[in-house]
């Protein structure tokens, strides 16, 4: 056996659940980074996956290892910085037992990340989101719950994986109803209803309560839904809901989009950035400074503020004659 297996033994059964607490979705993506880049190099090289050492887990190695990713498999920079994310996570845990190897292993760490292009964040209009709250079908079972999981998704901003984990105990409808989890990076938060939401949500889950499971929104079986099944569920429904709103067919709307509309309603009633990082669950507003840019009408709202009074508010517009403008200057 080489150095390489038992450090990913330690790493994956003892440090990232007992010292660094990792989340599972963390894990297995770090996981799957590793047998990527294994498989790469028994490709790349014809050396067996059991017999790949930690000498060959070089700077050269990764960064070829990380141009396939983006050449060929068609990854953004954003994934492939999480991938060397994943692969520096590991290397730097193992660095201290074996300093033998301590001049390869500091070469990968200073591999350098990939400047993406900034993200420009998808929302959903008011009307579009009418629409795609109206597209499931309310004579069926899975239309009543896909209508009840969209309606908390848009209000609240959980994640997808927030959703997928939810039960029927984490729904509270009575006095100051609200929706409890535990998100990203381990933290617990709860999440208001308002009465809108709850005029969904209650008939909804007194329905619920007839059928098997503690799944807020089951299967057929009553277990869980995966991510793969919301994905599948919202792309029906927009689907749908595009042929009574063909704006919505000119965007990629994913479960994270019903996300980002929620943020983008608080920013827009002008909640505070930093109560919009707590909403959702964001480690410090950094991360929230996004929605910031993405609407104009928000930008357009605060030159408004700054302008002289004297200034007849709106777009200026020049005057149709051209030459009698030219002529005043």
């Amino acid at each position: 056996m080489t150095l390489l297996a038992p450090s990913l033994q330690s790493y994956f059964t003892g440090h990232a659940y007992a010292r660094k607490g990792l989340s599972p979705n963390t894990i297995a993506a770090y996981r799957d980074t590793w047998r990527l880049l294994i498989k790469y190099l028994t490709a790349s090289t014809g050396v067996h996956a059991d017999k790949i050492d930690l000498g060959m887990i070089d700077a050269e190695a990764i960064t070829t290892f990380l141009d396939h990713l983006e050449a060929d498999r068609g990854n953004s920079a954003s994934t492939r910085n999480a991938r060397l994310t994943a692969i520096r996570a590991v290397l730097a845990v193992t660095l201290p037992d074996h300093p033998e190897h301590a001049g390869t292993i500091a070469r990968v760490l200073a591999v350098p990340t990939r400047r993406g292009t900034p993200r420009t964040v998808q929302f959903l209009s008011v009307e579009e989101t009418q629409a795609l709250l109206d597209a499931p079908d309310p004579n069926t079972w899975t239309g009543r719950r896909d209508r009840a999981l969209l309606t908390l998704a848009i209000q609240t901003g959980l994640r997808v994986s927030e959703l997928t984990a939810l039960t029927t105990n984490d729904i509270h409808t009575g006095t100051g109803a609200h929706v409890t989890c535990t998100g990203k990076g381990r933290k617990y938060r709860a999440t208001p209803l308002t009465s809108i939401t709850l005029t969904v949500l209650t008939p909804y889950l007194a329905e619920r309560a007839a059928r098997p499971g503690a799944a807020a929104f089951p299967g057929p079986r009553g277990q869980h839904l995966s991510r793969d099944a919301l994905e599948r569920r919202l792309a029906k429904h927009v689907s749908t809901a595009t042929e009574h709103c063909p704006s919505l067919g000119g965007k990629h709307v994913t479960m994270h989009t019903l996300r980002h509309t929620a943020a983008m309603r608080l920013l827009q009633a002008g909640v505070d950035v930093a109560v919009i990082a707590l909403w959702l669950g964001h480690e410090n507003t950094s991360s929230t400074d996004v929605y910031l840019h993405a609407d104009m009408t928000i930008k357009q709202a605060a030159i408004d503020r700054t302008r002289d009074p004297q200034v007849t508010p709106g777009t200026y517009t020049p005057t149709a004659d051209v030459l009698a403008f030219l002529t005043s200057l």
